[in-house]
């Protein structure tokens, strides 16, 4: 259907509503935070109406919403918990850790809101939170005999990207968030890792 569109030049308004509906099916659960991002840094980089238009091929004129049931509490006690996949996140999440690990990985998540409150609370163990290198990252907290980290590079934030704020308290652990580039995407969160502590995120940034 887009390709029948006159190729017009797009304009900083044309740009500004084609996010505003991106933003639209994310909040829906029809794009991921990741999917999300990589459509909305394109569609500031076209140059026409129509090649704004194809972003949106593959979604419906209406976004319905997606009836997953959303994901309010982590919870590691003795173990690891890993939730991934199209999860969907609502405004506030919690994180529960003692003598266990939680990675909390957003970057195929469907987001609620603007805004995402991560509250990670942390006793002998490890959180890790990832993100999409280029979405906004708000860490604060205080963690005693331990630490918190924001790992990857530390890229401007991307305009219309949501925020995603979290809140840090712990006791001997380790509360890191995880920006993953583009070209590691498609790799585990311990790849991931791997990679950014190798200073192969350096390589990558744009």
């Amino acid at each position: 259907m887009s390709d029948n569109l006159p190729a017009v030049r797009a304009s900083d308004a044309d740009r500004e509503r084609a996010v505003a509906s991106l933003r639209e099916h994310m909040a829906a659960g029809r794009l991921t935070l990741e999917e999300f991002t990589e459509r909305m840094s394109t569609a500031y980089t076209v140059r026409t109406t129509r090649e704004l238009a194809r972003l949106e091929d593959d979604l419906p004129g209406v976004a319905s919403t997606i009836r997953r049931r959303p994901t309010r509490l982590v919870l590691s006690l003795f173990g690891t918990n890993e939730p991934s996949g199209r999860l969907r996140v609502p405004r506030f999440v919690t994180c529960l850790m003692a003598f266990g690990n939680i990675d909390l990985d957003l970057r195929h998540a469907a987001l609620e809101g603007d805004v995402i409150t991560i509250c990670a609370l942390g006793l002998f163990g490890a959180i890790d939170v990832y993100v999409p290198e280029g979405v906004e990252v708000d860490l604060h907290g205080l963690v005693l005999l331990g630490h918190t980290n924001e790992n990857g590079n530390d890229s401007p934030a991307r305009p219309g990207t949501p925020l995603v704020r979290v809140y840090a308290f712990g006791l001997f652990a380790g509360i890191d968030v995880w920006r993953v580039p583009v070209a590691l995407a498609q790799q585990s969160v311990g790849q991931v890792i791997k990679a950014i502590r190798n200073g192969k995120h350096k390589e990558l940034e744009a």
